[in-house]
């Protein structure tokens, strides 16, 4: 219907477009101020990225060298199709890793979070857009820092099927929200004890083994493999590299992105319930 040559618009609409374009304007600001913080930074983006590229680096060496001890092979990888894993691996871990846990303890315990919770906007924001802003800046670099370690490696990919190569998109985006809404959750143990590097640690040691870090899942021991089916971490990394790299069958890579936005879901509804648990007690506890 129009009105006055004007669509007609049903209740709550205007205020609802008013919010996503308000939402889309903070966002804007903080990306813009997220890139020129780090920009000033640029050692720390250096650093970050060596970090980033060596880990992949030196796994890929290693297990080149049990494939090269084992006969060319170990577990159906031979030292390209291993190059094939690491150099995407490299790429996706970047993607949709957070440094957010090792920032939090500071903020509650240096009282930096209080202007943050008086903001109109949830401060979930700001970190997402200083993570996207970061994300920017060192693909810049790592893409082209990917290409040459190809050049030097000579992964071999499997052909990418349609099906893989449609779910890819969608698949790193719900392994980004997955990783965010755990580790943020993770994060807000602050309120509650101001020294997380314990828990920290801890996530991190489970995560570089359950997420396909050290190695493909399928090389891990068995009670290894069976944690990992069962637990969300694969979903964080190793589902979006084997999609990448063409390993899943069709039906499983249909299966995993189910699992995969389940799992996603359920951190986002778990990440609410703390939350609002943890801003009760930094009232009381502030008042």
């Amino acid at each position: 219907m129009k009105e006055g040559g004007r669509l007609a618009q049903g209740p709550g609409t205007v205020p609802l477009a008013g919010a996503a374009r308000s939402l889309w304007d903070v966002y804007r600001a903080e990306f813009r101020t997220s890139v020129a913080v780090q920009m000033q930074y640029r050692a720390a983006q250096l650093i970050w990225l060596l970090g980033t590229v060596l880990g992949p680096v030196v796994y890929l060496a290693v297990w080149s060298a049990v494939a090269a001890a084992s006969g060319g092979t170990v577990g159906g990888y031979d030292r390209h199709t291993f190059a094939a894993y690491y150099l995407t691996l490299m790429l996706v871990n970047q993607v949709t890793f957070t440094w957010i846990m090792y920032e939090f303890q500071g903020r509650i315990r240096e009282g930096s979070f209080t202007p943050l919770i008086l903001r109109p906007v949830h401060p979930i924001h700001g970190d997402v857009a200083d993570n996207l802003a970061h994300k920017a800046l060192t693909l810049a670099v790592l893409l082209p820092t990917a290409a040459a370690l190809a050049v030097a490696f000579r992964p071999a990919f499997r052909g990418l099927p349609p099906l893989d190569a449609l779910l890819l998109l969608p698949s790193l985006v719900l392994a980004f929200v997955l990783r965010f809404a755990v580790e943020w959750t993770l994060a807000l143990a602050a309120f509650w004890t101001v020294r997380t590097s314990a828990l920290n640690g801890l996530y991190e040691g489970v995560l570089l083994f359950l997420s396909g870090q050290v190695a493909p899942l399928p090389l891990l021991p068995q009670p290894l493999r069976a944690l990992a089916d069962v637990l969300p971490f694969r979903f964080m990394v190793a589902f979006p590299v084997s999609l990448a790299v063409g390993r899943p069958l069709p039906a499983a890579a249909v299966l995993g992105l189910s699992a995969q936005a389940l799992w996603a879901a359920a951190a986002v509804a778990a990440l609410l319930v703390v939350w609002r648990a943890a801003v009760r007690r930094y009232a009381a506890v502030g008042g």
